[in-house]
């Protein structure tokens, strides 16, 4: 709660919404299913180490790599014909290191209105900057 203009605010959206910069959005295809024609996790995971690469990387001035990802659940599968959203923000740099946080949502490909959308999962991304050898460099020198 917090105070202003002598009223009372209420702190709790009413709506959820990403948080982060849209980092990469697409669609979820047929070609991207399992056997059973599922869109499969470890799909989505990849989409999201590429938005956690694509933050880092403007951040750090160049090469980056994951050497960690926190914990994770799936709220809800995605379904083919999904418009998959992957949002990215940078919470923590260290000397050579980032920590991006990345939320994956998603419009269903029957939603009724533009704007629906739902959570389906979040991480977050631990990454290194890398020289071009591969070597773990500062963030912030130049390559």
């Amino acid at each position: 709660m917090t105070l202003l203009d002598n009223q009372v605010t209420n702190d709790v959206d009413d709506a959820p919404a990403p948080k982060g910069q849209l980092t990469l959005k697409l669609l979820a295809s047929r070609q991207d299913t399992n056997f059973y024609g599922d869109i499969p996790g470890g799909w989505l995971v990849n989409q999201m180490d590429q938005a956690a690469e694509l933050a880092a990387g403007r951040e750090a001035g160049g090469r980056t790599a994951t050497v960690a990802i926190e914990a994770m659940d799936f709220l809800s599968p995605v379904r083919v014909g999904s418009m998959v959203s992957v949002f990215t923000q940078v919470q923590e740099i260290g000397h050579s290191s980032l920590k991006i946080d990345v939320e994956v949502w998603v419009r269903p490909p029957c939603g009724q209105r533009l704007d629906e959308r739902q959570k389906v999962t979040e991480a977050r991304f631990v990454m290194v900057a890398l020289d071009d050898n591969g070597r773990i460099r500062s963030v912030h020198d130049t390559i």
